[in-house]
C-alpha cells in the first residue's frame, strides 16, 4: 500500500512553440556510467537516460516503457532507480503520475543525478534514498522558442503553469512553502546526498556500495556526442537543427549500428575523437564570445 498521498500532475499538453529539451548545465554533469552496484530483480524499474525518447540511443526513459514496466509488475512493491540528467518535462510529468498512482509503495533511489524532470519523477516515491555523492536539481521549465513578442508573452505565460505545478509536487514531498519551492526553481538549486535530505526532497541516504561506475555504460562516441549537443545549446541552436548537425558528423542514423567492415577492436574510436576535438573548438568558440 502506498503511504504518501501526491498531489496529481495534471495532463499539460505540450504547446506548439514550446520544444521542452535537456538544460545543457545538466547534461555537462551527469554520469552516465553511474548504475546500481546489484543486480536488478523484475520490480526494479531504471531510468538511466534522459527523460523522453533519447535520439542517439533510440532508447531514453518514456512513459510508454514505464507504463509497461509497471503493467509487468502488477501491485507489487517497486524500486526505481535514478541516474538521468532529466529532459522532457511532459513525459516527466506523465511518469510521475504513473509512479503516484500504483498500488504498491514505490522506493526511489537516487545513485547519481537527478536533475529537472528526473528530479520530480523522484518526488513519486514513497520513500526516497540518494547517494551521498549524488544530487538532485531543480529549476523553471527551460526551452527553446521562436516568434514574436506576443508569443514570448504566450510562452511565458504557459511555463508559468508548469512551473506552478512542479513546485506544488516539491512543496508537498518537502512539506515546505509553494514560494520557498519557486525560489529554489528560479537559481536552479543543486543539492548533494546531504542537503536534499535535510531540505526534505529525501528520505535518507543510500550504503555508500549501493551505486558503481561502469566504464561500459556508454560507448564513447555516444558521451562525447551528447557533449557536443549540449554546448550546441548554449549557442541557442534549435534541438532539430542539433540532430541534424551531428547526425551528418556521425554519418548516420542515431542508434543505427555504423555501416562499413569497420574493426570490433576500434569501436568508433576516431568517431569519438572527432566529437572531442569539434567539442573543443566549439568551447573555444565560445569562451571568445563572452570576451
Amino acid at each position: 500500500m502506498t503511504l504518501k498521498t501526491l498531489p496529481a500532475a495534471p495532463a499539460v499538453r505540450p504547446h506548439a512553440r514550446v520544444e521542452s529539451d535537456l538544460l545543457p548545465k545538466a547534461m555537462e554533469r551527469w554520469n552516465p556510467a553511474i548504475k546500481a552496484a546489484a543486480g536488478d530483480d523484475s520490480t526494479t524499474i531504471t531510468m538511466y537516460d534522459p527523460i523522453g525518447m533519447d535520439w542517439w540511443t533510440g532508447e531514453g526513459v518514456t512513459a510508454k516503457r514505464v507504463s509497461a514496466a509497471l503493467r509487468s509488475i502488477g501491485d507489487k512493491d517497486i524500486t526505481v532507480k535514478i541516474n538521468s540528467p532529466g529532459g522532457d518535462v511532459f513525459e516527466g510529468l506523465a511518469i510521475y503520475n504513473l509512479l503516484r498512482e500504483h498500488k504498491g509503495k514505490v522506493t526511489v533511489q537516487v545513485l547519481g543525478l537527478a536533475a529537472s524532470a528526473a528530479s520530480f519523477i523522484a518526488m513519486a516515491g514513497d520513500e526516497i534514498q540518494i547517494a551521498r555523492a549524488g544530487f538532485m536539481m531543480i529549476h523553471n521549465a527551460w526551452t527553446i522558442a521562436a516568434g514574436d513578442r506576443n508569443d514570448f508573452t504566450e510562452v511565458a505565460d504557459f511555463l508559468d503553469q508548469i512551473d506552478g505545478t512542479l513546485a506544488d509536487i516539491y512543496s508537498v514531498r518537502t512539506g515546505d512553502e509553494v514560494a520557498a519551492m519557486r525560489a529554489l526553481m528560479d537559481v536552479e538549486t543543486w543539492m548533494g546526498g546531504s542537503t536534499a535530505v535535510e531540505a526534505g526532497f529525501a528520505d535518507g541516504l543510500l550504503p555508500s556500495d549501493a551505486a558503481q561506475e561502469d566504464p561500459q555504460a556508454k560507448a564513447p562516441h555516444q558521451i562525447a556526442a551528447r557533449r557536443l549537443d549540449a554546448i550546441l545549446a548554449k549557442q541557442g541552436m534549435p534541438r532539430s537543427e542539433r540532430r541534424s548537425l551531428i547526425q551528418e558528423l556521425k554519418g548516420g542514423t542515431p542508434g543505427a549500428a555504423p555501416s562499413g567492415t569497420r574493426s570490433a577492436a576500434e569501436p568508433q574510436a576516431d568517431l569519438a575523437t572527432h566529437f572531442a576535438d569539434l567539442q573543443a573548438a566549439m568551447s573555444r568558440f565560445s569562451a571568445a564570445a563572452l570576451k
